[in-house]
């Protein structure tokens, strides 16, 4: 008997974690991340504080957060494209572990050379390591997913691991370090110079413990792009250091979806680094202080908080493509309304907007990268954006107060309330405007669906529904033809007795024969030609039929629509589940099923044999297992049915799944998952 289980976007979202956190070199990458990250964020509050210890001249303590700051960003601008070349030329995992022995070792002498001079060189260092190690570790955490869909879901998890867990890590060790005097009454002239100087240390024990785990626990970050570049080597065939840099810059100039990246972010780089110059001068200008300041930072943190978190189901309603042009256009509109912003309290709705935007183009700028850039060019692409990053930040963050300076205060009265108008207004101003083109020129670049208005998509996103107009798309997925054909059309003949329009998509007179035919009669060689014409008849099939159906505000039934094929074919192992579901999506338009019926039936010899040839028991294991983690990585639309019955009991489970579904939510966006028993 099905069981429907309401389970909201808490529980959504905590299913997609725990399937991505299952594959066991991730969990243990993510546990590096959390290493580093505290070392990163732990070396912030120990250098600064270190630095005031060994210099005397209170100008030189006055600027120690600023040069600490300045050393740790200029490699960025230096280094990283060098980064990117070594993560796509090299073992990426050899990279990493030398990066971290070389920052290990690195914080080590700080704390015995002990001279201020020797710190900024070191710190200087350890950041040219940080542009090597991290290219190397983005480009490899798509290659441990089992799908591209969970590449998603593991960038929220670095991020929040890097900006969240982290931050609060460092600030509670270091505090911990520092009240080291006060828990052992110890009293000393030099023992705050001490303290820094065990937290320096911890650093760096930090990063040598990241290494040793990196080398000795994750042996799957080499992944392919290590022995391909190892046979090249070997062959000849490897260009050099300076031809593979070039390389990535005409692959960013000339690939319209990384140009779109490239734009999009130095908007959103550039309006980023106005509001940082500006924000200490505009709480002024809203006759705040520092309680208005603390509120602005509480706003735009939160509201990047909430994007990330949302960005997974705003990309079901909208391509990952579309997605991040419009929310940095979204952004800088949000950044117009701030510049114009006559109250605190507009102020920081505007604000929260802005990081919303900001956190959802961050998250899908990532995603894209890692699920739609090949693996040989990976590195060099997160290179290219983390240099962007820092030159561009740097650049307006140095420009902004020069900006700023050139406009005088006044004071103007809007609806009754008094407001400072100085030059932090027309800065955002034009940083908005700015990054709005941008984000729109971004969109134009990347926009994979040009045919289709985007106006009916963001309708279709606020309504909460799926990109087609009024219908539902019911996918019957599973391991046989016969089992997904039977089902299917027992589902559509419960369906029709309810009294529902309903397009069996599998139905003989919609002429899709003549294509299945070609499927198994041409003679053809090997898994990407199949993979072609499989494509081909779904291609077919939605264009012709179901997109029509669905327009109209039918329920469309269709049996094996994406999951059983690309299930299939990545079981083979002789082609990437990436490029298979990369072509799946071209053909079918990313249209995707409102609810998929997954019948979840025990693999057996003469079941299998039952539809044809006796086939391979373990390849049907494997479809099994691809299935399930598919329903697992996206709970909400999946209703799983236990196929282990008689074809009427299953008819029976998969009716009483679905029905109540569609009586209570007519949009089908956010479906329940049902567990049988």
């Amino acid at each position: 008997m099905s069981t429907i289980q309401d389970s909201g976007t808490a529980a959504s979202t905590s299913h997609r974690i725990r399937g991505v956190l299952a594959i066991r070199p991730f969990r243990r990458l993510w546990g590096v991340t959390y290493l580093c990250s505290v070392g990163d964020w732990l070396s912030f509050l120990a250098l600064t504080g270190l630095v005031t210890q060994l210099t005397d001249s209170y100008q030189w303590q006055s600027f120690s957060l600023s040069l600490v700051v300045l050393t740790q960003l200029l490699p960025g601008i230096l280094f990283a494209p060098v980064g990117g070349v070594l993560a796509d030329r090299f073992d990426r995992r050899k990279v990493m572990v030398v990066c971290d022995l070389l920052r290990g070792a690195l914080f080590i002498s700080i704390a015995l050379v002990g001279t201020a001079w020797w710190l900024f060189i070191a710190n200087f260092l350890v950041g040219c390591c940080a542009m090597l190690w991290i290219p190397s570790k983005d480009s490899a955490v798509p290659n441990l997913m089992r799908r591209p869909a969970q590449v998603e879901t593991a960038n929220q998890l670095g991020l929040v691991m890097t900006y969240g867990i982290s931050v609060i890590s460092a600030s509670g060790l270091y505090a911990l370090i520092s009240g080291i005097p006060g828990y052992l009454h110890l009293q000393s002239s030099n023992l705050e110079f001490r303290i820094a100087t065990i937290a320096v240390m911890v650093n760096g024990a930090l990063y040598v413990t990241a290494a040793i785990l990196v080398a000795t626990r994750i042996p799957e970050l080499s992944g392919r792009i290590a022995s391909e570049n190892r046979r090249r080597r070997e062959d000849g065939e490897a260009p050099g250091f300076f031809a593979m840099m070039r390389e990535g810059l005409r692959y960013a100039g000339r690939t319209r979806l990384v140009r779109g990246l490239v734009i999009g972010m130095v908007g959103a780089f550039a309006a980023a680094g106005a509001v940082i110059g500006t924000a200490p001068l505009y709480t002024l200008s809203l006759l705040g202080g520092a309680s208005t300041f603390g509120l602005l930072f509480v706003a735009v943190f939160a509201g990047l908080a909430l994007g990330m978190g949302s960005a997974p189901r705003m990309a079901r309603q909208l391509s990952h493509d579309r997605l991040f042009g419009l929310t940095i256009l979204v952004a800088g509109l949000s950044l117009v309304v701030v510049a114009f912003a006559p109250h605190l309290w507009v102020a920081l709705v505007a604000v929260a907007f802005v990081g919303a935007s900001a956190g959802v183009a961050f998250l899908t700028g990532l995603t894209i990268v890692g699920s739609q850039v090949e693996d040989e060019m990976r590195g060099r692409t997160v290179a290219l954006l983390q240099s962007l990053l820092k030159v561009v930040l740097a650049i307006s963050t140095a420009t902004v107060p020069l900006l700023v300076s050139l406009v005088q205060q006044r004071t103007i009265t809007v609806f009754g309330h008094p407001m400072q108008v100085d030059g932090t207004r027309p800065v955002l101003l034009g940083a908005g405007l700015l990054a709005a083109l941008l984000g729109l020129v971004a969109y134009r670049q990347m926009d994979d669906r040009r045919s289709e208005p985007i106006l009916s998509d963001l309708l279709a996103a606020f309504r909460g529904r799926g990109r087609h107009k009024g219908g539902v798309l019911i996918a019957v997925e599973g391991d046989t033809r016969l089992d997904t054909a039977t089902q299917a059309r027992r589902l559509a003949e419960a369906l029709r007795a309810d009294g529902r329009d309903v397009l069996l998509a599998s139905d003989p007179d919609l002429d899709e024969q003549r294509l299945r035919n070609l499927l198994t009669t041409a003679d053809l060689a090997g898994v990407r030609a199949h993979a072609l014409v499989a494509a081909a008849v779904r291609a077919d099939v939605v264009e012709r039929e179901v997109r029509p159906a669905l327009d109209r505000g039918a329920l469309v039934v269709m049996e094996r629509y994406v999951d059983s094929p690309l299930a299939h074919f990545s079981a083979v192992g002789s082609v990437e589940p990436r490029e298979v579901e990369g072509l799946v999506d071209w053909a079918t338009g990313r249209l995707r099923p409102d609810v998929t019926v997954l019948l979840d039936r025990t693999p057996s010899r003469a079941r299998v044999a039952g539809g044809g040839a006796m086939e391979n028991v373990e390849h049907h294991w494997r479809v099994r297992e691809l299935l399930a983690e598919m329903a697992a990585a996206d709970p909400e639309r999946y209703v799983v049915v236990d196929a282990d019955a008689t074809e009427d009991e299953i008819a029976d489970r998969v009716a009483r799944s679905v029905l109540p579904l569609l009586s209570r939510r007519a949009g089908m966006t956010s479906r329940p998952v049902a567990e049988t028993s």
